[in-house]
């Protein structure tokens, strides 16, 4: 049989992994520089954890198996769920506020004709035993931070709160089952849909004209006072305190430039309570992440703690690194080393290795044949041990000189034009 790779998954194979790996690097340095520990947990989780974090979001795209046990688990369809499982059960106990990094595949099941992926890279971090404004513009300020390293020169993040449609739901008094759709209609980004459930003949006139609008307001502190005074109409003027503070905090910091105040965002899973993020770059019809805070996500696995976090889509962050033209640059191999003596080879690569050179070893090799490897695998020098001694190769495979005693700095090093990192 011919393997092939299952409907939504594909391999990464030697370039691009390459460049994902220096840009999840650069990613998580940021991470850790802020103080953020790694966690790694299980690719599967019991599905009714899932759910129960969740929500209705579990049941439309979770791979679902049964182990030998007969128990349901699922493939985890993103990582906040599972951090908050971790923190309610192994870290219940220890003191906290608890930062928490990761880097993970997630999995999300779609209908065959779509042809989406189905397997995805999240890059993120999840602050749990922290609330108010300062932890939130923590959060917001780390992925500013994040796409800055990742090597973006062109991003944005979009803040808003859950907040403002629940406040206004329930100042209209309505039946559950409206509320209901209200939500439904914001998680699709439907503002038609809003449109005419605040159309609805009981909605007051305030809370009407509030959700027609507040969903379309976007910019930066003027913003607040706009949607602020819908609010107060409905009787709502606490609302946009705690991200009003955010805001401050975030101005106060430089880090406003990259900030846009957006009322319409409403994250699609169901555990968010506070402030969403969404991260853009132009051109790119998708976020490039998002996030935001969740303090009863906890509360529902027993152990009632703030929280907030934010993921970014590794797969987009390429996309958009590569609209920019600040793909990642890999280093390429300084050489090739060949010759018949393994012990020869093996020496002399271990001698240029341990002078900062990248170097690959090619047993059994001598002089056209070195060369070939080298052009192959685009290696800078094709170099040939000879004893104790190292020779360079000419481009037909010929003897030209010997390196230099002491082995000099690597051709990556010298060539500034070929160092790795963005262009």
């Amino acid at each position: 049989m011919r393997p092939v790779t299952p409907r939504g998954f594909r391999d990464v194979l030697f370039q691009e992994a390459a460049e994902r790996e220096v840009v999840s690097r650069a990613v998580s340095d940021v991470f850790t520089a802020w103080g953020y520990s790694p966690v790694e947990t299980p690719v599967v989780e019991e599905h009714e954890t899932l759910v129960v974090g969740v929500g209705s979001s579990a049941e439309r795209g979770t791979f679902r198996l049964f182990d030998l046990d007969g128990s349901l688990l699922a493939l985890r369809p993103e990582m906040t769920v599972p951090i908050a499982r971790v923190a309610a059960s192994r870290l219940a106990d220890e003191p906290g506020p608890h930062r928490v990094r990761y880097v993970a595949p997630v999995f999300r099941e779609y209908a065959s004709l779509r042809g989406q992926s189905r397997q995805f890279t999240q890059a993120g971090v999840e602050f749990v035993g922290a609330r108010g404004a300062a932890a939130d513009a923590e959060v917001i300020a780390l992925a500013v931070e994040a796409l800055a390293a990742s090597g973006l020169e062109s991003f944005g993040i979009s803040i808003g709160t859950v907040e403002v449609l629940r406040d206004l739901i329930a100042s209209a008094g309505m039946s559950a089952e409206w509320g209901c759709s209200v939500i439904a209609a914001a998680h699709e980004r439907n503002l038609v849909a809003l449109d005419t459930l605040a159309a609805y003949g009981d909605v007051p006139a305030d809370v009407a004209a509030a959700l027609v609008a507040s969903p379309r307001i976007r910019g930066g502190k003027e913003a607040f006072e706009e949607c602020g005074a819908l609010l107060a109409a409905c009787g709502c003027t606490d609302t946009l305190g705690n991200l009003r503070e955010t805001y401050r905090i975030l101005e106060g910091l430089g880090y406003a430039e990259h900030v846009t105040v957006d009322f319409g965002i409403m994250r699609s899973f169901d555990y968010y309570t506070g402030f969403v993020l969404e991260a853009y770059a132009p051109g790119l019809g998708l976020p490039l992440g998002g996030g935001g805070r969740y303090d009863g996500l906890l509360a529902a696995f027993g152990t009632p703690e703030p929280a907030a976090g934010f993921a970014l889509g590794l797969e987009r962050v390429m996309i958009a690194l590569a609209e920019q033209d600040r793909t990642p640059v890999i280093a390429p191999l300084d050489a090739v080393i060949g010759g018949m003596d393994p012990v020869a080879v093996f020496a002399a690569a271990r001698a240029l290795r341990a002078a900062g050179w990248l170097v690959q070893a090619s047993v059994g090799r001598s002089g056209l044949e070195i060369v070939r490897d080298a052009e192959r695998t685009g290696a800078e020098e094709a170099l040939l041990a000879s004893g104790e001694e190292i020779v360079r190769l000419d481009r037909a495979g010929e003897r030209a000189l010997p390196l230099d005693s002491p082995i000099p700095a690597p051709p990556s090093a010298t060539w500034a034009s070929r160092k790795g990192g963005a262009r």
